[in-house]
């Protein structure tokens, strides 16, 4: 990965603006950051320098947004086993992502959006099953978004589907996020530096990334506090519809790069 003095005035300005762009975004929600800032840093380098240009910032913004976010004990309480999961499913993708970097996950990830989306707009997505049987499908979800975050740097989509049907409160429904990142997004970082040749010297070349995004973060963590529970699911949904148009976007300039 090229470090950022490399990079031309007009992709640097791109990069940041991305940056301050996704923070805004993570502040607002709760979550968000990989899923806007990855495909559009790719736009302009490739998927590789993407993520590893994404992640410090994103282990960042998760942080102070875990600390800054409400109380962690009911979370835990209810739902410790997900970290685990994400730590497996983030350790299996990366892996993927190392050995086979030309695997379409993106197009697969946004399919399962799309198809979540639907079955929600005919009023199938409210799932009791998932409800009653919260064990059964607690280490799905929590594989699934970690194979996916290893993969197209995406851990939310499956998590959020998850969630959404235990009908969590928007304030533990962002912690309950936020922890799983936290422990993928480490696991990801330490499987890139052990498996995947990122130097020291890459990583330090991201940390003037990490203060864009948190000042994003912050500025964004104002809206955040003046939305109700109601408008808060709509527009997480909306966000996962936007993911789901990000990753096909990315994997259509993806095919359109190589067949030039």
């Amino acid at each position: 990965m090229p470090g950022l003095e490399s990079l031309s005035l007009t992709v640097l300005l791109w990069i940041v603006a991305v940056m301050a762009l996704a923070g805004l975004v993570q502040g607002a929600l709760g979550f968000g950051f990989p899923f806007v800032a990855t495909p559009l840093v790719a736009m302009a380098s490739d998927m590789r320098t993407a993520i590893i240009m994404v992640l410090l910032p994103t282990i960042a913004t998760n942080l102070i947004n875990t600390v800054t976010g409400g109380p962690l004990r009911p979370v835990l309480a209810r739902l410790w086993t997900m970290p685990i999961y994400a730590m497996v499913g983030s350790f299996a993708g990366t892996w993927l992502f190392v050995i086979t970097p030309g695997t379409p996950y993106s197009l697969l990830l946004a399919l399962i959006i799309i198809g979540y989306l639907n079955l929600d707009r005919i009023s199938r997505g409210d799932w009791p099953l998932v409800r009653r049987h919260e064990r059964v499908f607690a280490p799905l979800a929590g594989v699934a978004g970690g194979i996916f975050e290893g993969t197209v740097n995406v851990a939310v989509p499956p998590l959020i589907i998850f969630y959404l049907a235990l009908e969590l409160t928007p304030a533990m429904l962002v912690q309950a996020l936020n922890i799983c990142f936290l422990v993928g997004k480490s696991t990801q970082f330490a499987v890139l530096t052990a498996r995947g040749g990122v130097t020291a010297a890459q990583w330090l070349s991201t940390l003037p990334l990490v203060l864009i995004g948190m000042a994003g973060f912050l500025a964004g963590a104002r809206v955040r506090n003046r939305i109700d529970a109601l408008r808060f699911r709509v527009w997480v949904k909306r966000a996962l519809l936007v993911i789901a148009l990000a990753l096909l976007a990315q994997y259509a300039y993806q095919q359109l790069a190589g067949a030039a």
